[in-house]
Parts: C-alpha cells; sequence; structure tokens
C-alpha cells in the first residue's frame, strides 16, 4: 500500500499581498504588478519563500490572526480587481497566461478563506504551520545558521496556538479534531526528538543553547493545544467536514476546471469501472486460478532484500531513464541524475518514497534527492517483510516513474530549463503537478516499459513480467480514482467517512487502516481528486492532438510543449499546444 504511507498534502492558506490594495486604476504595467503580487505574496508566505529559493526569508514567520486573515480577504479582492482592469485583448499569450494564474492564486486564497475557512475549522493548520524540516532537508546554508532560523520561528509557538485557540470555532469537523491531535503530536514528538538531535551537530554552543530554550516551550506549548483539542473541541465535534456543492464547485473553478461535480463523478465511475477490468485481466495473464486482489498481494514477494533496496532502486531507476530517453517520450534537459537516498530519520515515520527538489531560485542546495524509506534495524522479520512487500520490484518501479522520471524531477528539469516566467514558476497549479506525474505511470507502460517489443515471440515469463507491471500501474490508477469519486460524493453528496472507507475497500483493494487514512484525508483534502483529474485532462488533449496531427504527431513534442510553461491547469495550456497545429 505504497500511496497510503506517503502522508497527505496540506491546504494552506494563501496569503496574498498586501500591495494589491494599493493598486489603483493606474496601477502599471502587468510587469509591474506581477512583481509586486509575486514579492509580497511569499513575503507573507515565508516557508514557501525559502522553498522556492528565496533566502532573504529564512527565519521569518506570520502568526495568522483573525484581523490578518481579514485584512488578506480585502487584499484579495482589491488583487482581482487590479487584474480586470489589466485584461486586454493585447495582451501576449505569455502575458495572458501570466495574469490567468494570478487570479486563479487570488481565486484560491478567497475560496480557503470564504469556503475552505481552514483557520476556524481545521486544528492542522495550525499544527503543520511548525514544520522546520525544510531547514534540515536542505544544507543551502550552514547548520549553525539554519538551526537559527528554526529558533527565530519556533519563538512564535505561543503566539501561533494562541491564536488557534482564539480562532476556531467552537464546533468543528471531527476528523479534523482527531487528525489535528494526532499531528499536533507528532509536531511535539518531532521537534522534541529528531530536531533536537540534529541541532545538536551545529557546532555552537550558545546557538544550540537559544534552540533548545526556544524549542522546548514550543513542544510545551504542541502538547499543551493536543490536550485543548481534546477537551475542548473533540466532545463536541461533529461529522458535518463536507465543503458543499456550490464550495467543491468554487475549488474547481480555482484549478480551471469547468466541469460540473456531476460530470467529474460519471468519468470517474466509468474510469473506475474499466480499470478494474483492466486489472483483473492483468491478473488474469498472471494467475487464472486466484482473484485479482490476491495475485496482486502475490506479486509483492518479489521484493528487494532490505540490504538490497536502495542499490536496486538506483539501478531500476537509471534503467526507467534509459528508456524514457531511448523512447523519445520527452526531452530530460540534464544529465545531472536524481541522487537516491535513504529518507532522513526525522522524516521516516511519514514517508514511503519522495522526490525533493531544489527551488527553481535555489542556487545553493542544488541537489535532488529521491528518497526512499529503508527497513529500520529494531523491526520484527514480519514488519521489515510487509515494508519490502510494498517495495516490490513493479510498483517501486510504477512509484520511480511518478516521482523522477518522466515525473515530478523532470518536471523540475523541464522548469529550471525553459523560458517560463517567475509567476509561471512560483504559482503552480495542483491538477498539472500531480495529473503530470500520475498520467506519466500509465504513459511509460503504454509505451513498452517491460513489455514484450513483439507479444507473438514472447516468453510466458516474459508475458507474465509484463502482467506484474500493469497489475501495479493499475492498482496506481485505482487509487486515485477512489479518491476522486470520494471526494466528489463526500463533500457533494454526503458520503460519509465510513462509506469512504468501504469504498477504499472495496475497489482498490485496501486493508481497513490504509482505506480510513485515505478516507480520512479526502474530508481535509478535496482536491486530492486532481491526480486523476489532471491525468484525465492531459489523455484528453494528447488525444486532441493526436487527432488533428495524423501521422505527424510526435509524442514528445507534446510532452515537451506541455513541460515548458510551469504547471498550469490543462486547461490554460491548451492555446498553447494546439497553436500552429
Amino acid at each position: 500500500m505504497a500511496r497510503a504511507r506517503r502522508g497527505w498534502i496540506l491546504w494552506v492558506l494563501p496569503l496574498c499581498i498586501a500591495a494589491c490594495a494599493r493598486l489603483g486604476p493606474r496601477a502599471g504595467s502587468l510587469a509591474d504588478v506581477s512583481a509586486t503580487f509575486v514579492r509580497s505574496h511569499f513575503s507573507a508566505r515565508p516557508l514557501e519563500a525559502v522553498a522556492l529559493g528565496w533566502h532573504e526569508h529564512d527565519g521569518r514567520f506570520v502568526v495568522p490572526t483573525l484581523a490578518e486573515i481579514s485584512a488578506e480577504q480585502a487584499r484579495l479582492k482589491a488583487c482581482q480587481e487590479t487584474f480586470a482592469r489589466l485584461d486586454s485583448p493585447a495582451l501576449r499569450d505569455e502575458e495572458r497566461l501570466d495574469l490567468q494564474l494570478m487570479r486563479l492564486a487570488a481565486e484560491r486564497g478567497l475560496w480557503a478563506i470564504e469556503t475552505e475557512r481552514g483557520w476556524q475549522r481545521n486544528p492542522m493548520h495550525y499544527a503543520g504551520a511548525l514544520d522546520v524540516s525544510f531547514y534540515l532537508r536542505r544544507d543551502f546554508k550552514p547548520l549553525r545558521e539554519r538551526v537559527a532560523d528554526m529558533t527565530a520561528i519556533l519563538r512564535h509557538a505561543p503566539e501561533l496556538f494562541a491564536a488557534a485557540r482564539d480562532n476556531l470555532e467552537p464546533v468543528l469537523p471531527r476528523p479534523f479534531v482527531e487528525t489535528g491531535i494526532e499531528v499536533t503530536r507528532g509536531t511535539a514528538s518531532f521537534l522534541g526528538n529528531e530536531v533536537l538531535r540534529a541541532a545538536r551537530s551545529c557546532g555552537d554552543p550558545a546557538v544550540l543553547g537559544a534552540f533548545e530554550k526556544v524549542n522546548s516551550v514550543a513542544v510545551r506549548e504542541c502538547k499543551a493545544f493536543a490536550a485543548w483539542l481534546e477537551a475542548e473541541r473533540l466532545p463536541k465535534a461533529t461529522n458535518a467536514f463536507a465543503l458543499g456543492r456550490d464550495g467543491f464547485v468554487r475549488m474547481l473553478r480555482a484549478e480551471g476546471v469547468e466541469d460540473s461535480p456531476e460530470e467529474i463523478l460519471a468519468a470517474g465511475m466509468r474510469e473506475l469501472s474499466a480499470e478494474q477490468s483492466r486489472f483483473e485481466a492483468a491478473a488474469r495473464e498472471i494467475d487464472p486460478s486466484l482473484p485479482a486482489a490476491a495475485v496482486f498481494k502475490a506479486i509483492q514477494r518479489d521484493h528487494p532484500t532490505a540490504s538490497s533496496l536502495l542499490a536496486d532502486t538506483r539501478r531500476n531507476l537509471e534503467a526507467i531513464r534509459e528508456f524514457v530517453v531511448s523512447r523519445r517520450l520527452v526531452t530530460i534537459p540534464s544529465e545531472v541524475r536524481a541522487r537516491v537516498e535513504e529518507t532522513l530519520p526525522p522524516f521516516r515515520s511519514t514517508s514511503f518514497a519522495s522526490m525533493d527538489t531544489p527551488g527553481p531560485f535555489e542556487t545553493r542546495a542544488t541537489e535532488a534527492y529521491y528518497y526512499v524509506t529503508p527497513v529500520e534495524p529494531e523491526w520484527t522479520a514480519q514488519q521489515a517483510e510487509e515494508w519490502l512487500s510494498a517495495f516490490n520490484f513493479y510498483t517501486t518501479d510504477v512509484v520511480s516513474i511518478h516521482e523522477a522520471y518522466p515525473g515530478h524531477y523532470t518536471q523540475f528539469l523541464a522548469l529550471n530549463a525553459s523560458r517560463a516566467t517567475t509567476v509561471q514558476k512560483v504559482f503552480p497549479s495542483y491538477i498539472f503537478a500531480e495529473g503530470w506525474a500520475h498520467y506519466t505511470e500509465q504513459m511509460v507502460l503504454e509505451a513498452g516499459f517491460m513489455q514484450p517489443s513483439d507479444p507473438a515471440r514472447s516468453t510466458a515469463d516474459e508475458r507474465v513480467r509484463a502482467a506484474k507491471y500493469r497489475l501495479a500501474q493499475s492498482d496506481e490508477a485505482l487509487l486515485r480514482l477512489c479518491r476522486l469519486c470520494c471526494s466528489t460524493r463526500m463533500h457533494c453528496q454526503g458520503m460519509t467517512l465510513d462509506e469512504a472507507t468501504r469504498f477504499f475497500r472495496e475497489h482498490c483493494h485496501y486493508e481497513e487502516k490504509p482505506a480510513r487514512s485515505e478516507a480520512v484525508r479526502g474530508t481535509h483534502d478535496p482536491g486530492y481528486l486532481f491526480y486523476t483529474l489532471g491525468k484525465m485532462k492531459i489523455l484528453a488533449l494528447r488525444d486532441e492532438v493526436r487527432t488533428r496531427e495524423g501521422a505527424r504527431f510526435d509524442l514528445r513534442r507534446f510532452h515537451d510543449e506541455l513541460l515548458s510553461h510551469g504547471a498550469p491547469p490543462p486547461s490554460l495550456l491548451r492555446p498553447f499546444i494546439l497553436r500552429g497545429r
């Protein structure tokens, strides 16, 4: 169950720009407005700015008081008015894309404030705000300086949790409170153990002493907040987590999606049925005597040993890269490889495998890491076997395709090599970023990865191996399809958490615990439907171009154009892809 172990994406409030409120009818050129928007937007979101590579924001933190959130709401609306005044038929294509991306960023901010209302409804926003892990993961300056930055951030813990108590409503959704308690306690443990141990290597007693003092307060504040949630909010919690149809539609529009929830769900259910048929067909090729789910469980026994896990992943990752290059699937504009390394100890409890790329403006810590979580020495033999089964060769290769070649890492390389504007580099969309990575899983196998070049002349062993890869890829697709269906039903049609859990168990063969985890994620991350929806939009665009071009269609040219404008919603990419065709 690889995906169940890889954590979730927190939809963080996109605070916007202080300067927009001052932009009047003569606000200046689009370039001036764009520069102000970007600069002020990330001044209000310093943790994200640091991740992009803008280290003038190192150590900064913004406390989300209700007064500040209200001010942001007014500013975002002023931004929208400014953007509307700048709209003109005279804009060039790239200018229009920048303007549309800023409009969507402003709309996502207003959706977060007015509809999602995470700062009023979701305790996870506060626990997650103290995530200083970036300062440990990337060596962009000496450790002593990064420890000092973490001290500056954690110093705000008392203010942060005071704001949480002021902001959170008396009655909250139960999944949010339960997960918030878990995340807050996890943050306390992380700060008090892994972060503290890492900080002690900084070599500066004064810096360490200041950190230890502030960190102990932050740990205490986290524990107190978790206890407060348990005593004050959990007893009153309800199951009213849904956005409602109007709120869900607004989320879709903020990602450039015009389809209705009903259209999305109908398409998802059709594709779920088709994917289940593909899953069962692949399983029959492997062993027709067993149910499909049992066949999938059986192939999970084909996995590396604990000692060979990283070496096997490195070797297979290079084979995947060579296949992508040799088949001309997409241009990989750099010979620099993603480095396969063990997941760092502080993050092993929440990560199965992950891609860590530097921000597009990072000039110091420019390495890209493909992290794989190893077997821990203290685990029992059964625990080690269960963990390694998720690293079976077939699923691991599919995950590597998603994370590295030609998924997220290739996406990053293409962005850096492109002429994309700053706006295009800093405002990616959920639907494209994850849609592309998920699309590549299917696309690479369609192109023949680990499939017989001539099925008629292939051996039985070759055909079985090929079917195992298709089965693993299909299982990943089933998971994302279940996310789409459950997200839409939970937020628009009243599906309960228990019903969503059963849906994951019945349709993508998950056990109770990971199925429940996936259902809970859908309550607070309704956007996880964008994995499948983005994949569907890219496939539809590819089919449209292929139909137009016929024999002239070139897959690499299509993919290269797709990746050359950042990661905007596919709907905004369509004019660029179709022009001249």
